[in-house]
Order: structure tokens, then C-alpha cells, then sequence
């Protein structure tokens, strides 16, 4: 059997991802016990104390190993931990020592959520790609240069580090990991049992750009506002780099830098927020919201709507707006 320790961080840490793994995975030991199989997982919740009190004060959780007793493990999961990340590495700091030397013979390490941040301050992310929730994706990429973010990606998988995206994105983890470790028909079931939609490999349906405004530089800080209020206009580069007095590579330098995307990918993303809050909220049809937002290329628009969000305008739509559907 996998040995699987699920960590119980000091603070404030996501209870469902700690208590939903453990009870998903002790499922799958019964499914497969159930069909004439020997269990996969032996699962623990591993600690740093014997009782860790959640600083919201709403719950307590036992774990039932500390570090100190587990010699080897070969799966560690880090639970989301909530506030800021910083404060949460260094309170639970006494887990990094274990967690890598368990890393470097061998064992495998998943994050869910924002427990990327810990994984991150841990060394174990320099160079690697990995997912996180979108919400905090900008602050991420602030803090961790060296990483690369891919935060459309509900999963990513390298070198035996796994990371998810957001908040119950941690449940297509968990079905990844229980394809690989007891097969695809244990995952199938499991998906069956708490209904969750298998196979779902992005987070961009989700996701509200909001630019990154966490930055110093005045000059791309205007033209981020001037995008924002002209989008449904026709915004051309240079005309942003005249009205700064910034020549067009100097601006665009700058820009990237300071937001991590392009100009030109900023725009299209102000644009297709744009587009999504028409498609979410009124009954326009695709042609009336595409002209809305400055587009006049049917494909164009689609293409970089689809790209954007990972949904057609149209099934966009349909996800969202029960009230356009229905008319």
C-alpha cells in the first residue's frame, strides 16, 4: 500500500481538503475491497502537534501521527492554508526538513490550492510549473518569479510535485491520483460516488482577470486604467506608448514586468472580461456583445474568447445565463 500523509498544518488550513482526502481515499480502499481488491491507500493525518486547533476557533484536528513517527511516507498532501502565506510557512516551517528529505527519497508531494504557496517558500517549486487559484495568481507571480504559474490548469503534474488550482479543485487531484494508483475504474467510481465531473483539466471557465495593479510603475499603471475604460475601442500599442512618451519596446518591457502579461494580452483579457459580464448578465446576442467590446472578426473574437476562457461565447452563455438560455 501507498503510504499517504496528509498534513494538518498549524493556523488556518482548508478542513474540507484535509478531512475530504482522508475520507475520500479510506472510499476507495472499500470500493476496492468490495471488488475483490487489496486496499491502496494507508492514510494519516500527519502533524506537528497532537491537536491542532484552527485559529478560527471553529475546529480542532487530531492528527494521528506526528512527523517524528513516520519514517517513510510515499505521498504527501498539503492542505490549502489560508492568510497570509508568508506567516503560514513560518508557522509551520518544522514540516519542511521532513517533507524534503521524504521528496528526495522518493516520496511524492501534492498541493491543493493555495498550499502552492508553501511548496513555493519550501524551495520544492524553483523552476518548476504549478497551478494555484486564480484569485491569488497575481500575488503569486509577485512573490515567486522563478516559478512558472500556469494558473488556467486545474492540475499540474512534474517531478512527482502535483499542484491544483482552486478551492475544490483538489477534488481532480485526488481523482487523478487514484487513476494512477489503483486504475482507472476506482477513479470512475469515485467520481460516481461524490459527483465530481472527471477529466476537468481547466479553471479558465472560472477565473475574473483583474489585472496586476500590485506594482510601482505610474506610466503602465495609466495606460492599465485607459485599457480598462476604452476596451470597446480599437487600442493599438503604439497609440499607448505615444500618449506615455515611452518608446514601444520601452513600454512594452515595462508592462510585461509589471503585470506579466503583454499588451496585446492585456487588452483581449479586458476585452473578453468585458464580454463575459454582457454573456453572464443581459440577453445580447454573440454579435452584439463581440461589437460591445471592440471586436469586428467573428473568428477573431471566438478564438480568443475559447483561448481565454476554454468555452465557446455561446456555451459561455449557456453556463451562465439561465435567463438568455431560456429566451
Amino acid at each position: 500500500m501507498r503510504h499517504v500523509s496528509i498534513l494538518v498544518p498549524r493556523g488556518h488550513s482548508s478542513v474540507v481538503n484535509i478531512g475530504g482526502t482522508h475520507q475520500i481515499l479510506s472510499l476507495v480502499n472499500e470500493m476496492l475491497v468490495g471488488m475483490g481488491r487489496k486496499p491502496v491507500f494507508d492514510v494519516h493525518l500527519v502533524g506537528l502537534d497532537t491537536e491542532t486547533r484552527q485559529t478560527t476557533g471553529l475546529f480542532s484536528i487530531v492528527p494521528d501521527r506526528l512527523i517524528g513517527d513516520v519514517d517513510k511516507t510515499d505521498l504527501i498532501i498539503v492542505p490549502a492554508i489560508h492568510g497570509d502565506p508568508k506567516a503560514g510557512y513560518d508557522a509551520n516551517e518544522g514540516f519542511v526538513p521532513w517533507m524534503i528529505d521524504q521528496y528526495n527519497s522518493g516520496a511524492e508531494v501534492a498541493s491543493f490550492c493555495v498550499g502552492a504557496f508553501f511548496l513555493a517558500y519550501a524551495g520544492l517549486l524553483d523552476g518548476r510549473k504549478c497551478a494555484t487559484h486564480w484569485m491569488h495568481a497575481n500575488d503569486f507571480r509577485r512573490r515567486f518569479p522563478q516559478i512558472e504559474l500556469i494558473d488556467e490548469k486545474i492540475i499540474t503534474e512534474e517531478d512527482r510535485i502535483y499542484t491544483s488550482g482552486g478551492a475544490y479543485a483538489f477534488l481532480n487531484l485526488l481523482l487523478h491520483l487514484i487513476e494512477k494508483y489503483a486504475g482507472r475504474e476506482a477513479a470512475i467510481l469515485s467520481a460516481k460516488a461524490f459527483s465530481i465531473d472527471i477529466d476537468r483539466s481547466s479553471q479558465s471557465a472560472f477565473i475574473i482577470f483583474t489585472g496586476q495593479k500590485e506594482h510601482a510603475d505610474e506610466a503602465v499603471a495609466q495606460a492599465q486604467s485607459f485599457i480598462e475604460d476604452n476596451y470597446e475601442q480599437q487600442i493599438r500599442v503604439n497609440d499607448l506608448a505615444d500618449q506615455l512618451g515611452l518608446s514601444r519596446r520601452t513600454f512594452e518591457r515595462r508592462f510585461k514586468s509589471a503585470t506579466s502579461n503583454t499588451v496585446t494580452e492585456y487588452v483581449q483579457r479586458v476585452k473578453i472580461e468585458a464580454a463575459k459580464r454582457m454573456l453572464e448578465t443581459t440577453r445580447k446576442n454573440v454579435n452584439e456583445v463581440m461589437f460591445d467590446v471592440g471586436y469586428s472578426d467573428t473568428k477573431a473574437f471566438r478564438n480568443v474568447f475559447r483561448r481565454v476562457t476554454g468555452l465557446t461565447p455561446i456555451d459561455y452563455r449557456t453556463k451562465y445565463n439561465r435567463d438568455a438560455v431560456a429566451a
